[in-house]
């Protein structure tokens, strides 16, 4: 007697061999990480950007996935990259500025890589105390300067050695294992101590050359009036380094294109080495990740660099080609809130080992790998920590939504508020407003909340 069952189970069975056979083949994926320094959101032709050339970017978010809202919990460099390491807050990590943070190293997600069998590698900015060069198979750390004088005597552009180094890790690294590389650009930030701030390849300098870059619409004295006064003043330091770059237009025309012009040499350095992949048949194994570790102002307010939770400064591209991501997802957008916490559990996730509990990010993959997602984020806490006093740069923390942000200003006991969704660029600062009164007793219970999670 036949047993229909059983033969039932047999044809279900067979029906589901392929996903079965795919989820027991299906190894930890390799890992890239593109990180370059002080690239805000729409410095991407891909982005809408009418100036910039970034051809292999650009190429990256056809095949992948561009996030159009990727946002820093803290923009500056040091404490993002330490929440790039720990998929944690500041709060949390303890970094405020430059110092290593506290968390142990066995919960950053190079050390879980590396613990778990992957070649683990290191190049450019580190920006967190002493570089741990021996928790690395391949650890090199370099930064602060756009051209470094080599151990031979010559000069070699930072970005160049970038190019140079990740090559040689894929040159070398073992074929028997997975790897984490996380190239770390020092370009686009400025030279501090150097009058022309940017100082790209000499190749780059006919780029942008008969080109006007458009001044923003902000980047008024009305606009620098209407900020808190504690920033709207000649003290702090975002108004100090906009006199070095922008206060005339012959100076913001020079500053930018070469600011451009750097951001160009990293385009091509990621295609260099994404060409590299592919030529070694390691694209399609290999998790690529290209983002930044804060925004800049180009002048908005009258400002320049980061620091302050206004929209230039905390929000940041994010390019995302995984090999797992649907055919039907290629070259798409997505909106939703990514934040720099949730880089950690993502790359964890893709090396298939379990983020530690103290992680405060999100595995973002679902993102781009399912569909309607419901159950994702719609606000976060921003924060930042004050650098040496505050006339020179203030504390600020925010509580941030696609239609509203707060702000607050701890050392000053200042709030902003400003209604994103008919208000964009933060021109109108609705604190006093007696519309916007109930909603925004809401937004302070809800901002306490939110910065009680962050720790």
């Amino acid at each position: 007697m036949l047993n229909y069952r059983l033969i039932f189970m047999c044809f279900i069975l067979a029906l589901n061999i392929p996903q079965y056979l795919k989820a027991a083949t299906e190894k930890p994926l390799n890992i890239l990480i593109l990180y370059a320094d002080d690239w805000r959101n729409d410095t991407l032709g891909c982005a809408g950007n009418q100036i910039v050339k970034t051809p292999n970017l650009d190429a990256l978010a056809k095949k992948g996935v561009r996030f159009t809202r990727s946002c820093v919990t803290t923009s500056i460099c040091g404490v993002s990259r330490a929440n790039l390491l720990t998929g944690q807050w500041m709060s949390r990590h303890g970094n405020q500025a430059f110092a290593m943070f506290k968390t142990p190293w066995e919960e950053t997600y190079p050390g879980l890589l590396r613990k778990n069998g992957y070649h683990v590698g290191h190049i450019g900015k580190w920006h967190n105390g002493v570089f741990p060069k021996e928790k690395y198979d391949f650890g090199r750390s370099y930064a602060g300067n756009h051209w470094i004088k080599q151990t031979n005597g010559e000069m070699i552009h930072v970005t160049k050695k970038n190019e140079d180094d990740a090559l040689e890790f894929l040159k070398t690294k073992p074929d028997d294992k997975p790897f984490l590389l996380t190239v770390s650009f020092f370009a686009t930030h400025a030279v501090d101590g150097n009058p022309k701030q940017y100082l790209p390849q000499p190749q780059s300098m006919e780029l942008y050359k008969d080109v006007k870059i458009p001044i923003p619409v902000t980047a008024t004295e009305s606009h620098f009036r209407k900020l808190p006064p504690f920033i709207s003043n000649e003290k702090n330091e975002g108004r100090h380094r906009w006199h070095w770059r922008f206060d005339t237009p012959e100076k913001y025309q020079e500053y930018m294109k070469n600011y451009y012009r750097l951001a160009t040499e990293v385009d091509d350095t990621s295609g260099k080495i994404i060409a590299d992949l592919e030529k070694r048949k390691l694209l399609d194994s290999t998790l690529v990740i290209f983002t930044t570790d804060n925004g800049y102002f180009h002048g908005e307010h009258e400002l320049a660099d980061k620091w302050y939770p206004y929209e230039e400064s905390i929000r940041v591209p994010l390019i995302v080609l995984d090999p797992r991501t649907p055919k039907s997802k290629a070259g798409k957008t997505n909106d939703e809130f990514v934040l720099n916490v949730d880089l950690a559990p993502t790359i964890l996730g893709a090396s298939k080992i379990k983020a530690p509990v103290t992680m405060q990010g999100r595995d973002f993959a679902p993102l781009y790998l399912e569909d309607n997602i419901k159950d994702w984020r719609q606000e976060f806490f921003y924060e930042h920590a004050i650098i040496k006093n505050k006339d020179f740069i203030p504390a600020s923390e925010a509580l941030v939504r696609k239609d509203m942000k707060y702000i607050f200003w701890p050392d000053f006991n200042t709030e902003e508020l400003y209604d994103l969704k008919i208000d964009p660029l933060e021109e109108n600062n609705l604190i006093k407003s007696e519309k916007h009164q109930e909603s925004l007793q809401l937004l302070r219970i809800r901002f306490k909340e939110l910065k009680g999670d962050a720790k």
